[in-house]
């Protein structure tokens, strides 16, 4: 695939979630939806490997699947109500179809059973546009209808953040590592999305620039399975000695970056009087700071014996990774500081 088509095809992609975005009809925001999933099969399928092949094919399918289910639903509400706008998915019934399609092409739990399976066929490349880009349309949706399915998202949200944790702990493969991290997360945001919807999307900020460095260090590491971190140290001493931060950042640890958006989320939830759906997100929490604890583990307290394959490279990286992972790592450690600021603006 040449430069040229590369271009062409991430250009669709940011089309399909700008027209998602300034949509307010549902029949654009659907036309939206398709043509980000048509621009990004190109990209998975790019290596010809059958794990490639198959993880395009199941991720068309599911979403496939979901399109005709979102399409339905807007059809049924026009039925029901006699309009095609976004903002007047009133009837429950179609709101809660809705919800699903959109919980579905997310990966929220129990309707994530294709996206640790899809990443883990997937390069690091196209997995980080997987885990970041192509959230940003659906959340888009579900912000803007999420009034009428109360309960429905606070099922779907515990479901996640149990699922995320849960699933986790026994993976020995990075990408399907970050899968179930990025299910535990989404979960969280659905959570809160009915209360706090500028916490939705602090959490989703938050979200996205960890996810970008965790990508690019396993990246330029050249890494797949937690074994191939411990010869980080070799390739990149610096970087190493700051990933456990970003990966703990992830996993909510205080005083990190990551602590602020779980700690104003359950929070929220004892104002709402949910203090029992709030005790549940953070012991759920615990099951995701687990295996990120051994993830910083792997990578920064294990040495890989001195041998060919624990080497340092023998020419320097070029700057085209570098440089975007400088930018994401310092906004992933610098963030908490600047909350009450980012609340402000979010809010106001």
């Amino acid at each position: 695939m040449g430069p040229t088509l590369t271009s062409i095809l991430l250009l669709a992609l940011g089309l399909g979630t700008t027209l998602t975005f300034a949509s307010s009809h549902w029949f654009l925001a659907w036309m939206g939806l398709e043509i980000n999933t048509l621009a990004i099969l190109p990209l998975m399928a790019y290596y010809p490997h059958p794990r490639a092949v198959e993880a395009s094919l199941k991720y068309f399918l599911t979403q496939a699947t979901a399109a005709s289910t979102l399409l339905f639903a807007t059809t049924t509400n026009a039925w029901f109500t006699g309009q095609w706008d976004i903002l007047h998915m009133t009837h429950p019934l179609p709101a809660s179809l809705f919800t699903l399609a959109l919980a579905l092409k997310i990966g929220l739990a129990p309707l994530h059973i294709w996206l640790p399976e899809v990443l883990q066929g997937l390069d690091l490349g196209t997995g980080l546009i997987l885990s970041t880009w192509q959230k940003l349309a659906p959340f888009a949706l579900l912000v803007q209808i999420y009034p009428a399915n109360s309960t429905l998202l606070i099922i779907l949200g515990l479901t996640s953040t149990l699922v995320g944790g849960w699933g986790g702990l026994n993976q020995t493969q990075l990408r399907k590592v970050l899968a179930y991290s990025s299910i535990a997360h989404l979960g969280w945001m659905v959570l809160i999305l009915q209360f706090s919807p500028a916490l939705t999307l602090l959490t989703l900020f938050m979200y996205l620039i960890m996810t970008f460095s965790t990508f690019l260090v396993f990246k330029l590491s050249n890494a797949t399975t937690i074994n191939a971190l411990a010869t980080s140290w070799t390739k990149a001493p610096a970087l190493t000695a700051l990933m456990p931060l970003i990966l703990l950042s992830l996993g909510g640890l205080p005083p990190l970056s990551g602590f602020m958006p779980k700690w104003l989320i359950l929070q929220e939830l004892s104002k709402q009087d949910l203090a029992l759906t709030a005790t549940l997100a953070a012991l759920t929490a615990l099951l995701s700071l687990y295996f990120y604890l051994r993830l910083s583990y792997a990578m920064a307290l294990t040495m890989f014996p001195n041998n060919s394959t624990g080497m340092p490279p023998w020419r320097f990286q070029t700057s085209q990774t570098t440089y975007p992972l400088a930018v994401s790592v310092i906004a992933t450690l610098g963030l908490l500081p600047l909350a009450p600021t980012i609340m402000t603006l979010l809010i106001h």
